[in-house]
């Protein structure tokens, strides 16, 4: 028999969960810019009801995470201009990076520098490792500078240059000056120096941004 003294978890609650769970899916890319979203088949992936669904769907609309367009779709970044894509993300990261040379822990730079040597381009290094060896570093960085605001900002602007679906190649010479760039990073933020850690990572941008931006549709 139910206890009739069980709660249930408030409809909130789970709406708050729905959100995360679809928004995780697009960032980390298992649900593609374009891609449709199913009300039937959310309902059914993730064991809720329909109104959770919706009303998650309708936060992420608000987010910018999707569109309407007869039906749900992850949203692209088709509609926004690259380069305001990469300012946005030179002003971001570069805050980002100021505001943790101010709070960063020596085991952080620890764990960063551990990243950065198996960031090394190598054979045996597949490209997919080396792009979730790359997100972990910058997420390290976020979270040393612990303001939610700032993240919530970062987690778009990465989204928005994923959405891009960059149909670049890195070179390894490429990989090797922009790693170079993280370590130079390393050593400001090891240094507490915000003012250097702030512009090497705008440089850091700016430099993807002269590898990526030749190769995309204008």
């Amino acid at each position: 028999m139910e206890d009739k003294h069980q709660m249930k978890a408030p409809s909130n609650l789970i709406t708050g969960e729905v959100r995360t769970k679809i928004r995780g899916m697009i960032l980390a890319s298992e649900l593609k810019p374009g891609q449709r979203l199913i009300e039937d088949d959310l309902i059914q992936l993730l064991g809720v009801g329909r109104t959770p669904v919706r009303e998650a769907l309708l936060i992420l609309q608000g987010e910018g995470f999707i569109a309407r367009n007869r039906g749900w779709e992850v949203q692209g970044a088709d509609h926004l201009p690259v380069r305001a894509i990469f300012e946005s993300r030179m002003a971001i990261e570069s805050e980002t990076a100021r505001l943790a040379a101010r709070k960063i822990t020596p085991d952080v730079c620890n764990a960063l520098e551990a990243l950065i040597e198996q960031m090394e381009p190598s054979p045996d290094l597949p490209r997919l490792a080396l792009n979730r060896l790359n997100t972990e570093f910058h997420d390290l960085i976020v979270k040393a500078a612990d303001n939610v605001v700032i993240a919530q900002f970062h987690e778009r602007t990465q989204f928005y240059y994923r959405a891009l679906r960059v149909p670049v190649m890195f070179s390894d010479e490429q990989l090797r000056a922009t790693n170079a760039q993280h370590r130079e990073l390393l050593a400001a933020l090891r240094a507490h120096d915000e003012a250097l850690a702030e512009q090497i990572a705008r440089d850091h941008v700016e430099t993807t941004m002269h590898i990526v931006e030749p190769a995309l549709p204008r």
